[in-house]
């Protein structure tokens, strides 16, 4: 099968549909709260949070869907922790948001240990399946690759369109989003520009823990070190990429996901048996950066990001 073929075929783009997923969740989360004024630089951390909070909690017994909702809360304290400190205190955004990663990835280590110290293999869950939609699953290519998801991809997909909405449609997406560009207008319309960021810390947050959570309840059927494996900071990158605007963040996320996909098919042509697998393994990180670089040249980062605000201050 040569690259052409590989690239027609409704089993690579199912395959990168579902290596998408998991990165235009914490993607979204991450715009979010870059949208009110705030990196955070915690989404590696609160990712492997949701994906430990939420195979566990179906590991001990609870629902699928509880196992979400778990994952999410986690994350959102996780967020809380970063938004207290940042917003009101005025920290450092790049070093509390380090300092959350590294919290949050041992703590989830620690209770893993805790939690199964006898365990040698990861136990495994039941997993969502794949939920074919009638009809538009039948469709060649199209319907294989989009409409036989599991359900947190559908999940994924209808997020993108909610945040948009809510960001360009509502007052509450306008008033984010002036919180990250022009905080003092907040503040004279008697909002609270402290309140926002919080607010859009913890949501943003708790979408990244969902990130993590489709990686143990959808991708994978278990828990293990290092599954997370940077697709956070590749979601920095994401938000850059998409001018820190929803539709083309999810372009993004697909773009990479396509490279991803297509270096393990890549691997196993007559290409791959001339060349080291590293070379294939680099190129969807080359790739991205090399897009990263020429959209990055037109993106308008929002004007407040990273500036801390205190009413009555100039």
């Amino acid at each position: 099968m040569d690259i052409v073929d590989i690239l027609l075929s409704a089993s690579f783009w199912a395959a990168a549909i579902r290596i998408a997923s998991p990165l235009i969740f914490a993607a979204l989360g991450e715009l979010i709260c870059e949208r009110a004024g705030v990196l955070n630089l915690g989404i590696e951390g609160i990712m492997v949070v949701g994906a430990f909070a939420g195979w566990m909690t179906v590991y001990s017994g609870g629902g699928l869907w509880a196992g979400v909702g778990v994952a999410m809360l986690a994350g959102m304290l996780f967020g809380l922790l970063h938004a207290v400190l940042t917003v009101p205190f005025g920290l450092s955004q790049h070093v509390v948001g380090l300092g959350i990663t590294m919290l949050a990835t041992a703590l989830t280590y620690f209770s893993y240990r805790l939690a199964l110290p006898e365990v040698t293999s990861p136990p495994k869950i039941e997993a969502f399946q794949p939920l074919p939609v009638p009809v538009l699953s039948d469709i060649p290519v199209l319907g294989p690759a989009v409409f036989s998801q599991t359900p947190l991809t559908y999940l994924a997909f209808g997020l993108v369109i909610a945040v948009s909405v809510i960001l360009y449609r509502t007052p509450l997406g306008l008033a984010l989003r002036a919180a990250g560009e022009n905080p003092a207008a907040v503040a004279a319309q008697g909002l609270s520009v402290g309140a926002i960021r919080i607010g859009a810390v913890m949501a943003g947050s708790g979408l990244m823990a969902l990130g993590g959570a489709f990686l143990t309840m959808s991708a994978f059927n278990s828990f293990f070190f290092e599954m997370v494996n940077g697709r956070g900071w590749i979601c920095i990158a994401l938000v850059v990429f998409g001018s820190w605007r929803p539709g083309k963040t999810l372009i993004g996320a697909i773009l990479f996901a396509a490279f991803d996909a297509l270096q393990v098919r890549v691997q196993q042509t007559p290409l791959g048996a001339d060349l080291p697998y590293q070379i294939f393994l680099m190129m969807p990180y080359l790739l991205s950066i090399l897009a990263l670089v020429v959209m990055s040249r037109r993106a308008q980062v929002p004007a407040a990001l990273m500036v801390p605000f205190n009413k009555g201050e100039r």
